[in-house]
């Protein structure tokens, strides 16, 4: 069966998450929507795909597994698992089990009313879960990029996001590019939702990133998509001829 929705989920080293993930996502979306679940292993050097499989196996979940033989970082990883997932859908998620999968079904909720063909629905971790210090070098960050940006998303940090595959697949692909995802749909006329999310404890294992070289690296990266946005036009279709039937 073709799934509607793809759960895409870039990985490395998360063998102590995966598998309690997959089952609060097949929890939260079964029986009511068809998805699957598309993890890309991005060179981990631990037993996550081999967790993540017999887990899936477990509970009768849909599954692809997309291996990197070296990691290549976050938005590769994502672009894999979006490139071969078979939805028409895609919810990104962080695999450390931050992002919560009760917060799925409200995401497909707010994404039904959306009428434009382009659109992307942004988690908005409200309440955080992380130290004082790093929420103040996320605060720093995301105004930053909102004041380059003017995406209009409070939290770009939040991995957790709902957009249709074609969408995605219209996308300038760069590093780094998950960072400014709502930015690039917004750049193609597409519709941004903002929706609040629950943010959970990491259970397992470290993160390899920090809010402070988000900001800081990100700099570069968010001078590339202003030269993005002021180079994109959408054009206005008058009427279109075709002698097919």
């Amino acid at each position: 069966m073709v799934p509607f929705l793809s759960v895409v989920l870039p990985a490395k080293n998360e063998q102590g998450n995966i598998g309690v993930l997959i089952r609060e996502i097949h929890a939260s979306l079964s029986p009511e929507y068809s998805f699957e679940v598309v993890l890309t292993d991005d060179g981990s050097d631990d037993n996550t795909a081999q967790v993540a499989i017999n887990t899936a196996k477990e509970i009768g979940c849909q599954l692809q597994v997309v291996f990197h033989a070296k990691s290549c970082g976050q938005s590769t990883a994502l672009s894999s698992g979006v490139r071969h997932a078979k939805g028409e859908w895609i919810i990104t998620s962080d695999a450390d089990g931050q992002n919560d999968p009760q917060d799925y079904p409200n995401l497909i909720h707010q994404a039904k009313q959306i009428t434009k063909e382009h659109f992307c629905v942004a988690g908005y971790r409200k309440k955080r879960l992380d130290t004082a210090w790093v929420r103040f070098q996320s605060r720093v960050a995301n105004k930053i990029r909102q004041g380059l940006l003017d995406d209009g998303v409070p939290d770009s940090g939040c991995g957790l996001k709902l957009f249709p595959k074609h969408t995605f697949l219209m996308l300038p692909y760069f590093d780094h590019m998950h960072r400014f995802l709502p930015a690039l749909i917004k750049r193609i006329d597409g519709e941004i939702v903002v929706c609040q999310v629950n943010h959970r404890d990491r259970n397992a294992g470290v993160s390899n990133y920090n809010a402070w070289n988000r900001a800081w690296v990100g700099i570069v990266d968010i001078v590339g998509v202003i030269w993005l946005k002021k180079r994109a036009k959408q054009p206005i279709i008058a009427t279109v001829y075709s002698n097919q039937d």
